[in-house]
């Protein structure tokens, strides 16, 4: 998303997981970790990075000097790091479990269902009581701590917690709602969006 923001140009190579793809050499070289997302940045001497939230960073101190998806002064880009680290700390590895053990686990165990559907819950809440205050999570524009929610959120409000009892975005995390729907609006953020459901429903 913030390669499309940002008006860079990119190739997507996408890795078959079922043929164990992510572990292989090739891709080993550039990530030792074996996991997804990986940019190698060929305008920089193919310089690698991975893990999500760090890509963001590089893209943001690389290629974003006007502050288009970033703030530039030294608190901002501290609270930026803050939002980001509770996003790789706080939302990806419980909305993962979420999923984990609501899609994937081989036994149904509704104690580790509930455990984590509330973490999601709970996560929504932390952003709902911040966003009921101020538009976006930092400064006054959307950024790459904005962005780095959407594709979980998006995952929370259609499978994660689409069963769960009462559950409303719109109702229960008004905030959420009005930041998350002002985010899957934007052109770039939309074609993202479509092309990885595309994939999906391959």
């Amino acid at each position: 998303m913030v390669l499309e923001e940002l008006d860079l140009s990119y190739r997507t190579i996408y890795l078959n997981f079922k043929k164990d793809e992510h572990h292989s050499p090739e891709h080993l070289k550039y990530n030792p970790n074996g996991r997804i997302p990986t940019l190698v940045d060929h305008k920089n001497g193919d310089f690698a990075i991975w893990e999500s939230d760090a890509i963001l960073v590089y893209l943001a101190e690389k290629y974003d000097p006007e502050g288009r998806l970033s703030v530039k002064d030294f608190e901002g880009r501290m609270q930026q790091l803050q939002w980001l680290f509770f996003q790789a700390s706080g939302q990806g590895p419980y909305f993962g479990q979420a999923a984990h053990f609501l899609r994937y686990h081989h036994e149904h165990i509704p104690s580790a269902i509930e455990r984590y559907q509330k973490e999601v819950l709970r996560v929504l809440g932390v952003l709902d009581g911040v966003l009921s205050k101020r538009e976006w999570l930092v400064g006054d524009k959307c950024t790459i701590a904005d962005l780095s929610f959407i594709v979980w959120n998006v995952s929370a409000t259609k499978n994660l917690l689409k069963d769960y009892p009462g559950f409303d975005l719109a109702k229960n995390f008004p905030s959420t709602y009005r930041w998350h729907a002002s985010m899957i609006a934007r052109e770039k953020v939309a074609k993202v969006l479509a092309t990885q459901s595309a994939m999906a429903n391959a």
